[in-house]
């Protein structure tokens, strides 16, 4: 699913899945096919994988003593136009960043074509200036958010897709707050 959603946007390389006990990989699927992959990476000793060009970035919020997680490996099938799907991914990815491995803050780099996306529907924010990425040879921006503010945003919206008012972000399409409650509880059961 990743080398033919990044082949297919024109990014180099070959996209695997590493195993890494500081990466969580999951996927959303419709009827047995995935639809839909995206990875945590939790910091630890051997970085994140935005390091490679954004560590100055990411040294900032480790040093007022962040912990930090990134998002990569991000892929979904473009005929599938579910935003619940999406929405719980990231949820899910939320879960285990915050509540699991107690991160407080969340990093993506992302191709400028896609960083509206990601700061008006997740309220990501950008950071310094676009570089080149090497793994997929193509200009990213870091993105950033606290995960204090998506843990407001799922509070205030999470579980209202069906009465969403205004809201624009993908917040309302995430579990609501007792919905996140037992899936954290099933989760952190597995051990």
């Amino acid at each position: 699913m990743i080398n033919k959603m990044y082949a297919w946007r024109g990014y180099a390389g070959t996209h695997r899945l590493e195993d890494n006990p500081n990466r969580i990989t999951l996927s959303a699927s419709d009827h047995g096919e995935v639809v839909g992959t995206v990875t945590l990476g939790i910091d630890s000793d051997m970085g994140l994988l935005a390091d490679e060009i954004f560590k100055d970035e990411i040294d900032r919020f480790r040093n007022r003593g962040g912990k930090v997680c990134e998002i990569t490996k991000l892929a979904f099938d473009p005929k599938v136009r579910s935003k619940m799907a999406l929405a719980s991914l990231f949820h899910i990815l939320f879960i285990y960043g915050r509540r699991i491995h107690n991160c407080t803050d969340v990093f993506i780099e992302v191709n400028p074509r896609h960083r509206r996306f990601y700061e008006t529907m997740l309220g990501f924010t950008r950071l310094g200036e676009m570089r080149t990425n090497p793994r997929v040879d193509a200009p990213a921006w870091l993105l950033w958010s606290s995960l204090d503010h998506v843990q407001e945003q799922i509070e205030r919206f999470g579980g209202t897709s069906n009465h969403p008012g205004n809201e624009r972000s993908l917040f309302p399409y995430f579990f609501s707050p007792k919905e996140e409650e037992g899936i954290t509880r099933r989760l952190m059961s597995l051990g």
